[in-house]
């Protein structure tokens, strides 16, 4: 059985967690692959909003599995968090939640590490989201990590104090002041280990391979998005994860011929947040007006984005790059009552019109060209049929298809999970 692949196209809050909620019917296995508790992945159902951070978004569909895969890193403390506020839908994570025994936890140290490396930039801060991921990652590449796995050793203890003892001479190596009891940082940190350690812990790569070998379905899913992408994204304004397709593969244990279909979602505007280049961003009432509309603050940190008009160079990038095979677009409702729609089709960039990425996208001489389409005014979330969808955002749809030549096949009108309309 292959796997199926869905993961952002854009700088992330692309609306992922919603339609792994709304996908997770039609698969038994939901397997994150990447990225730490930075990830904001909003669902709404019944009423009500969860926020989940590192639990896959399948987690409320009570007879899947949802698997947090080895590329992720983990963060006891927040994990714990995620578990007491989804106990209200009576979820039993004994039976529906595993972990990779080969992903690395967040301690306590990395996120002062994160927070003294981004102090000491100024005025050149890359955004982080101070949770210590980037350090964590940087552990596991320098082989001085420390995994899930470790802590089924008795002489775990040990090995943290040794890793501590290091991310605590760094910190002082920066030189910066931090407001901060590790005495208080670690009590919490252990009080969660514990908790967690009754949690299933499982070789993951070894879980997915009997799984397709007993023609279960796998869902996996990414967090971030494509151009935040370590290795493709506009660094260093980036993640420190692959959050394109490969990422799966290096992050579950999947193998590339194992992929079937890849899911891209990308919302029907552009929004960052954080520092970085962003060549169709607005400053002015349309730009207000998204940020208003579409409530456009991070799930995580609660940071204002930043918002601008699609940037097709940027979209037809992440799709090629991903192999994307099917596109979903998210908060079309958002633009509802718009004049005018613009989508940037070209750069303009050192003199020529370009229409492929850069490898400097900052560059002041870059500029958006665009192509304006007439708006529309009906209210989305009403609908019930993709048939029933205005003729202007039908224009706005195909035109995309065609330049793309990549089917829409989800159009999401609203935050619930009942606002989504397949085509």
């Amino acid at each position: 059985m292959a796997v199926d692949l869905l993961l952002g196209l854009q700088w992330g809050d692309e609306g992922k967690g919603k339609i792994v909620d709304v996908l997770t019917s039609k698969y038994d296995i939901i397997a994150r692959f990447q990225g730490g508790p930075n990830a904001g992945h909003t669902l709404v159902f019944n009423e009500k909003k969860y926020v989940l951070h590192t639990i896959p978004s399948g987690i409320f569909h009570k007879e899947k599995i949802n698997l947090i895969g080895n590329g992720v890193v983990i963060d006891p403390v927040i994990l714990n968090k995620e578990i007491e506020n989804i106990k209200a839908e009576y979820v039993d994570i004994t039976k529906t939640l595993f972990i990779s025994r080969k992903a690395h936890l967040i301690l306590p140290t990395h996120r002062l590490l994160d927070a003294a490396s981004e102090k000491s930039k100024g005025k050149n801060k890359i955004g982080s989201t101070l949770k210590g991921i980037g350090p964590t990652y940087m552990d596991k590449t320098g082989r001085n990590g420390f995994r899930v796995g470790d802590l089924e050793n008795e002489n775990w203890k040990t090995k943290y104090d040794e890793l501590s003892k290091k991310h605590q001479q760094l910190i002082n190596f920066y030189n910066v002041e931090l407001n901060f009891s590790l005495e208080n940082l670690e009590s919490e940190f252990f009080a969660a280990i514990e908790k967690l350690r009754k949690i299933n812990f499982v070789d993951s790569e070894n879980l997915l391979l009997k799984s397709q070998e007993s023609d279960k379905s796998i869902l996996a899913e990414g967090a971030q998005g494509s151009l935040l992408d370590i290795d493709f994204g506009t660094y260093p304004y980036v993640t420190s994860s692959n959050t394109t397709a490969a990422g799966a593969c290096t992050g579950l244990g999947i193998s590339p011929n194992s992929i079937n279909d890849v899911f891209g979602i990308f919302k029907a505007y552009t929004t960052r947040v954080g520092s970085g280049p962003f060549p169709t961003e607005l400053f002015d009432e349309y730009g207000k007006k998204m940020s208003k509309i579409g409530n456009e603050f991070g799930a995580t940190t609660g940071r204002p984005r930043r918002c601008g008009w699609l940037d097709l160079v940027a979209l037809k990038y992440a799709c090629k790059i991903n192999g994307v095979t099917k596109l979903m677009m998210m908060k079309t409702d958002v633009l509802s009552g718009f004049d005018k729609v613009l989508i940037c089709t070209k750069y303009k960039y050192r003199g020529q019109v370009i229409e492929n990425l850069p490898y400097d996208l900052s560059d002041s001489s870059l500029e958006p060209i665009f192509e304006e389409f007439q708006g529309w005014s009906e209210d989305l979330r009403k609908l019930e049929s993709a048939d029933d969808l205005p003729e202007n955002l039908n224009n706005y749809i195909n035109f995309l298809e065609i330049q793309l030549n990549i089917p829409i096949v989800i159009v999401s009108v609203g935050p619930d999970r009942k606002e989504t309309l397949f085509r």
